[in-house]
Protein backbone atom coordinates (compact mmCIF):
# COMPACT_ATOMS: atom_id res chain seq x y z
CA UNK A 1 0.00 0.00 0.00
CA UNK A 2 1.42 3.37 -1.04
CA UNK A 3 2.20 6.03 1.57
CA UNK A 4 0.54 9.32 0.66
CA UNK A 5 0.21 12.83 2.09
CA UNK A 6 -2.52 15.42 1.73
CA UNK A 7 -1.65 19.04 0.92
CA UNK A 8 -4.15 21.31 2.66
CA UNK A 9 -5.50 20.66 6.17
CA UNK A 10 -8.79 22.55 5.69
CA UNK A 11 -12.40 21.41 5.57
CA UNK A 12 -11.87 20.36 1.96
CA UNK A 13 -8.82 18.42 3.14
CA UNK A 14 -11.02 16.50 5.58
CA UNK A 15 -13.36 15.46 2.78
CA UNK A 16 -10.43 14.33 0.63
CA UNK A 17 -9.10 12.42 3.64
CA UNK A 18 -12.48 10.68 3.95
CA UNK A 19 -12.38 9.72 0.26
CA UNK A 20 -8.88 8.25 0.64
CA UNK A 21 -9.81 6.33 3.78
CA UNK A 22 -13.01 4.91 2.28
CA UNK A 23 -11.19 4.00 -0.94
CA UNK A 24 -8.69 1.94 1.05
CA UNK A 25 -5.91 2.00 -1.53
CA UNK A 26 -3.42 4.20 0.31
CA UNK A 27 -1.73 4.53 3.69
CA UNK A 28 -2.31 8.16 4.72
CA UNK A 29 0.71 9.57 6.56
CA UNK A 30 -0.66 13.04 7.36
CA UNK A 31 -1.13 16.58 6.10
CA UNK A 32 1.18 19.23 4.66
CA UNK A 33 -0.03 22.78 5.24
CA UNK A 34 1.61 26.22 5.12
CA UNK A 35 -0.86 27.84 7.53
CA UNK A 36 -1.22 25.35 10.37
CA UNK A 37 1.43 24.63 12.96
CA UNK A 38 3.44 21.44 12.70
CA UNK A 39 1.90 18.83 15.00
CA UNK A 40 -1.62 20.26 14.71
CA UNK A 41 -4.11 17.40 14.39
CA UNK A 42 -7.09 17.20 12.06
CA UNK A 43 -9.32 14.11 12.04
CA UNK A 44 -6.62 12.18 13.86
CA UNK A 45 -3.79 13.00 11.45
CA UNK A 46 -0.93 15.41 12.11
CA UNK A 47 0.29 18.34 10.07
CA UNK A 48 3.81 17.18 9.24
CA UNK A 49 5.14 20.49 7.97
CA UNK A 50 4.84 22.64 4.86
CA UNK A 51 5.89 22.25 1.23
CA UNK A 52 9.47 23.29 1.98
CA UNK A 53 9.77 20.19 4.17
CA UNK A 54 8.73 17.89 1.33
CA UNK A 55 12.16 16.34 0.52
CA UNK A 56 12.67 15.47 4.21
CA UNK A 57 9.12 14.09 4.51
CA UNK A 58 9.50 11.93 1.41
CA UNK A 59 12.68 10.42 2.87
CA UNK A 60 11.48 10.20 6.48
CA UNK A 61 8.10 8.58 5.79
CA UNK A 62 8.86 6.82 2.49
CA UNK A 63 6.20 8.91 0.71
CA UNK A 64 5.04 7.47 -2.62
CA UNK A 65 2.73 10.30 -3.62
CA UNK A 66 -0.01 12.66 -2.52
CA UNK A 67 -2.98 14.81 -3.43
CA UNK A 68 -3.64 18.55 -3.27
CA UNK A 69 -6.82 19.17 -1.25
CA UNK A 70 -7.48 22.83 -2.01
CA UNK A 71 -10.89 23.88 -3.31
CA UNK A 72 -9.95 27.06 -5.18
CA UNK A 73 -8.83 26.11 -8.69
CA UNK A 74 -6.15 28.77 -9.16
CA UNK A 75 -4.70 28.30 -5.68
CA UNK A 76 -4.54 24.55 -6.30
CA UNK A 77 -2.49 25.24 -9.44
CA UNK A 78 -0.07 27.46 -7.54
CA UNK A 79 0.47 24.80 -4.87
CA UNK A 80 0.99 22.09 -7.50
CA UNK A 81 3.58 24.30 -9.21
CA UNK A 82 5.35 24.85 -5.92
CA UNK A 83 5.42 21.13 -5.14
CA UNK A 84 6.86 20.33 -8.57
CA UNK A 85 9.51 23.00 -8.13
CA UNK A 86 10.59 21.38 -4.86
CA UNK A 87 10.11 17.77 -5.99
CA UNK A 88 9.91 17.59 -9.83
CA UNK A 89 8.99 13.90 -9.97
CA UNK A 90 6.32 13.97 -7.28
CA UNK A 91 3.51 11.48 -7.90
CA UNK A 92 0.00 12.97 -7.69
CA UNK A 93 -2.69 10.36 -7.07
CA UNK A 94 -6.42 10.38 -7.77
CA UNK A 95 -8.99 9.52 -5.14
CA UNK A 96 -12.37 7.99 -5.98
CA UNK A 97 -14.88 7.64 -3.16
CA UNK A 98 -16.52 4.18 -3.28
CA UNK A 99 -19.93 5.83 -3.73
CA UNK A 100 -18.72 7.67 -6.85
CA UNK A 101 -19.68 6.18 -10.22
CA UNK A 102 -17.25 6.27 -13.15
CA UNK A 103 -18.70 5.32 -16.53
CA UNK A 104 -17.42 3.31 -19.44
CA UNK A 105 -14.33 4.37 -21.42
CA UNK A 106 -13.56 7.52 -19.48
CA UNK A 107 -10.05 8.98 -19.37
CA UNK A 108 -8.66 10.39 -16.13
CA UNK A 109 -5.45 12.34 -15.53
CA UNK A 110 -3.76 12.79 -12.15
CA UNK A 111 -4.56 14.60 -8.90
CA UNK A 112 -8.34 14.43 -9.31
CA UNK A 113 -10.95 14.07 -6.55
CA UNK A 114 -14.23 12.20 -7.07
CA UNK A 115 -16.41 12.79 -4.02
CA UNK A 116 -19.32 10.69 -2.69
CA UNK A 117 -22.29 10.52 -5.04
CA UNK A 118 -20.41 12.02 -7.98
CA UNK A 119 -21.06 10.55 -11.43
CA UNK A 120 -18.92 10.71 -14.55
CA UNK A 121 -20.72 9.25 -17.53
CA UNK A 122 -19.38 7.31 -20.50
CA UNK A 123 -16.65 8.60 -22.83
CA UNK A 124 -15.82 11.62 -20.68
CA UNK A 125 -12.35 13.05 -20.17
CA UNK A 126 -11.10 14.47 -16.87
CA UNK A 127 -7.71 16.11 -17.21
CA UNK A 128 -5.50 16.85 -14.15
CA UNK A 129 -6.28 18.28 -10.68
CA UNK A 130 -10.04 18.53 -11.12
CA UNK A 131 -12.77 18.26 -8.47
CA UNK A 132 -16.05 16.44 -9.07
CA UNK A 133 -17.83 17.30 -5.87
CA UNK A 134 -20.55 15.61 -3.81
CA UNK A 135 -23.60 14.48 -5.85
CA UNK A 136 -22.42 16.27 -8.98
CA UNK A 137 -22.65 14.66 -12.41
CA UNK A 138 -20.77 15.09 -15.67
CA UNK A 139 -22.80 13.97 -18.68
CA UNK A 140 -21.57 11.63 -21.40
CA UNK A 141 -18.69 12.84 -23.59
CA UNK A 142 -17.96 15.69 -21.19
CA UNK A 143 -14.50 17.23 -21.00
CA UNK A 144 -13.08 18.95 -17.92
CA UNK A 145 -9.77 20.66 -18.55
CA UNK A 146 -7.13 20.75 -15.81
CA UNK A 147 -7.87 22.60 -12.54
CA UNK A 148 -11.59 22.90 -13.28
CA UNK A 149 -14.31 21.93 -10.81
CA UNK A 150 -17.95 20.98 -10.35
CA UNK A 151 -19.40 22.02 -6.97
CA UNK A 152 -21.91 19.86 -5.05
CA UNK A 153 -25.17 18.97 -6.86
CA UNK A 154 -24.11 20.27 -10.28
CA UNK A 155 -25.87 18.50 -13.16
CA UNK A 156 -24.48 18.77 -16.67
CA UNK A 157 -25.90 17.48 -19.92
CA UNK A 158 -23.80 15.62 -22.43
CA UNK A 159 -20.74 16.99 -24.22
CA UNK A 160 -19.91 19.79 -21.79
CA UNK A 161 -16.53 21.40 -22.45
CA UNK A 162 -15.27 23.10 -19.30
CA UNK A 163 -12.17 25.24 -19.62
CA UNK A 164 -9.05 25.22 -17.48
CA UNK A 165 -9.45 26.84 -14.02
CA UNK A 166 -13.20 27.34 -14.49
CA UNK A 167 -15.68 26.57 -11.72
CA UNK A 168 -19.33 25.54 -11.79
CA UNK A 169 -20.91 26.52 -8.47
CA UNK A 170 -23.48 24.82 -6.21
CA UNK A 171 -26.60 23.40 -7.81
CA UNK A 172 -25.99 24.63 -11.37
CA UNK A 173 -27.79 22.87 -14.24
CA UNK A 174 -26.20 22.90 -17.70
CA UNK A 175 -27.95 21.74 -20.90
CA UNK A 176 -26.32 19.54 -23.54
CA UNK A 177 -23.45 20.74 -25.69
CA UNK A 178 -22.38 23.82 -23.72
CA UNK A 179 -18.82 25.17 -23.89
CA UNK A 180 -17.36 27.31 -21.08
CA UNK A 181 -13.96 28.96 -21.46
CA UNK A 182 -11.02 29.33 -19.09
CA UNK A 183 -11.02 31.17 -15.73
CA UNK A 184 -14.81 31.54 -15.75
CA UNK A 185 -17.28 31.00 -12.89
CA UNK A 186 -20.96 30.07 -13.12
CA UNK A 187 -22.83 31.27 -10.02
CA UNK A 188 -24.79 29.01 -7.68
CA UNK A 189 -28.25 27.82 -8.74
CA UNK A 190 -27.91 28.97 -12.34
CA UNK A 191 -29.38 27.38 -15.46
CA UNK A 192 -26.87 27.44 -18.32
CA UNK A 193 -28.31 27.27 -21.84
CA UNK A 194 -25.63 29.21 -23.76
CA UNK A 195 -21.88 29.06 -24.31
CA UNK A 196 -19.59 31.33 -22.28
CA UNK A 197 -16.06 32.45 -23.08
CA UNK A 198 -12.98 33.10 -20.98
CA UNK A 199 -12.70 35.22 -17.83
CA UNK A 200 -16.37 35.86 -17.08
CA UNK A 201 -18.75 35.52 -14.15
CA UNK A 202 -22.26 34.46 -15.14
CA UNK A 203 -25.35 33.50 -13.17
CA UNK A 204 -29.12 33.47 -13.30
CA UNK A 205 -31.85 31.42 -14.93
CA UNK A 206 -30.99 31.52 -17.72
CA UNK A 207 -27.39 32.46 -16.85
CA UNK A 208 -26.08 35.75 -18.24
CA UNK A 209 -22.66 37.38 -18.01
CA UNK A 210 -22.50 39.72 -15.02
CA UNK A 211 -18.96 41.00 -15.45
CA UNK A 212 -15.45 40.10 -16.46
CA UNK A 213 -13.23 38.15 -14.08
CA UNK A 214 -9.50 38.48 -13.46
CA UNK A 215 -7.17 35.48 -13.37
CA UNK A 216 -6.89 34.15 -9.84
CA UNK A 217 -9.84 36.10 -8.44
CA UNK A 218 -11.19 34.06 -5.50
CA UNK A 219 -14.72 32.74 -5.65
CA UNK A 220 -15.10 30.45 -2.61
CA UNK A 221 -15.10 32.96 0.25
CA UNK A 222 -18.34 34.24 1.77
CA UNK A 223 -19.80 37.49 0.37
CA UNK A 224 -18.92 39.35 3.59
CA UNK A 225 -15.27 38.40 3.25
CA UNK A 226 -15.09 38.52 -0.54
CA UNK A 227 -12.22 40.57 -1.90
CA UNK A 228 -11.22 40.93 -5.52
CA UNK A 229 -7.56 40.67 -6.24
CA UNK A 230 -5.30 38.90 -8.66
CA UNK A 231 -3.30 35.97 -7.32
CA UNK A 232 -0.23 35.18 -9.38
CA UNK A 233 2.17 33.51 -6.96
CA UNK A 234 2.37 31.56 -3.74
CA UNK A 235 3.32 34.79 -1.96
CA UNK A 236 -0.02 36.28 -3.02
CA UNK A 237 -1.84 33.22 -1.74
CA UNK A 238 -0.14 33.34 1.63
CA UNK A 239 -0.91 37.04 1.94
CA UNK A 240 -4.57 36.88 0.97
CA UNK A 241 -6.10 33.43 1.44
CA UNK A 242 -6.51 30.88 4.20
CA UNK A 243 -6.48 27.49 2.49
Amino acid sequence: MQNVIIFGASGHGSVVLDCLEKEGKYNIIGFVDSFKEKGFKINGYQVLGNEIDLPFLISRYNIDGGIVAIGDNWTRKIIVDRILKISPNFNFVNTVHPKAILGKDILIGCGNVFMPGSIVNANSIIHDFCIINTNSSLGHDGIMDSYSSLAPSVCTGGSLKLGRYSAISLGVNIVNGVEIGQHSVIGAGSLVVDHFGDNVIAYGSPARIVRKRTVGEPYLSTPKKQQFYKLESIDDVESNLSI
